[in-house]
């Protein structure tokens, strides 16, 4: 990587050529499951998990690989390709398990689309929770990511189905076809669902993750394997950086001392992300970094403690 100043200020158009991006921006996304390396006692949180049929909560700082877990997982254990329910304040149960666009149907019939005939089937797909308790052969894997960031009653709107395996489509339980085609999160494929009802076979992997930003109802955490990711520590991020970038820091330089000074701030009690150590460690290592002044402006911009603007 070569840190070259492509925009300058001086408002004269000229002919760039991009140096590649971090292995983490390339695009389209791959799965970093062969750089991902589990912290201790992950391997047996995991296998605890699988073991039981429970879900397993991950609770950690920005950025500590809490998602990772699952492509890792996923790839050793052929469960296919996983299904994420990313979470916001307004997420609900219902969104996770299937989506009917009755606007659109009502609109189509309006306009004669249905050519006479009522077929739902066009106007409904499952959602990433409701496609992983399809039955099947093998388990999905499904990523719950930041369930912290959920409504109050989410978690607890989440104990009934997670217990039972199983959930009801209102609207196809009351539909005039007994069986009907529905699309599945994330592909073109189609399951056919038969009065309303769907019920697991194989209770899927399910990983959540949390920033540790709230507490979780008792009758909640009694049903998940839970796992912390440990603070990091220089020998943990040396592992990391040589696992993401290929590059084993010597004990001195300016990437050895922006992994002591990463560590330092944490331990003041800094908000700060791995993925920003990695970003300025990418920098800092090309053939022509920033050096000098320079170098502390850039590292500064990188690793910008997170709770401020």
């Amino acid at each position: 990587m070569t840190w070259s100043p492509y925009y300058t200020g001086d408002g004269v158009p000229r002919d760039v050529e991009l140096a590649p991006p971090p292995p983490w921006r390339t695009f389209p996304r791959h799965a970093m499951a062969q750089e991902f390396k589990p912290p201790a006692g992950l391997v047996e949180s995991v296998n605890a998990a699988l073991h039981l049929r429970r879900p397993l909560l991950v609770t950690g700082p920005a950025g500590s690989g809490k998602s990772t877990v699952i492509e890792q997982v996923a790839s050793e254990l052929k469960l296919g390709t996983v299904l994420r329910w990313h979470i916001t304040s307004r997420s609900t149960l219902n969104e996770a398990l299937y989506r009917y666009d009755a606007l659109g149907r009502i609109h189509a019939q309006r306009l004669g689309q249905a050519g006479g005939v009522d077929d739902i089937a066009p106007f409904m797909q499952l959602g990433p929770l409701g496609t992983a308790l399809l039955p099947s052969n093998h388990p999905r894997a499904l990523l719950i990511d930041e369930v912290d960031k959920s409504d109050l009653d989410l978690p607890s709107d989440l104990l009934d189905v997670l217990e039972r395996g199983e959930y009801e489509v209102p609207e196809l339980a009351r539909y005039q076809d007994d069986i009907v085609p529905v699309r599945q999160w994330g592909s073109d494929e189609q399951h056919a669902i038969e009065r309303g009802r769907v019920r697991c076979t194989q209770f899927p992997f399910i990983v959540m993750t949390s920033n540790g930003e709230r507490d979780f109802p008792a009758a909640f955490l009694r049903r998940c394997i839970r796992y912390t990711m440990a603070p990091p520590t220089i020998p943990l991020l040396r592992q990391m950086i040589l696992a993401h970038l290929q590059i084993d820091i010597d004990d001195s330089g300016p990437v050895r001392g922006l992994v002591e000074e990463f560590v330092a701030r944490l331990e003041g009690g800094e908000s700060l992300a791995i993925d920003q150590l990695l970003n300025a460690v990418y920098v800092m290592s090309g053939n022509a970094a920033p050096d000098g002044v320079g170098q502390q402006e850039v590292a500064a911009l990188l690793m910008r403690e997170l709770s401020r603007a």
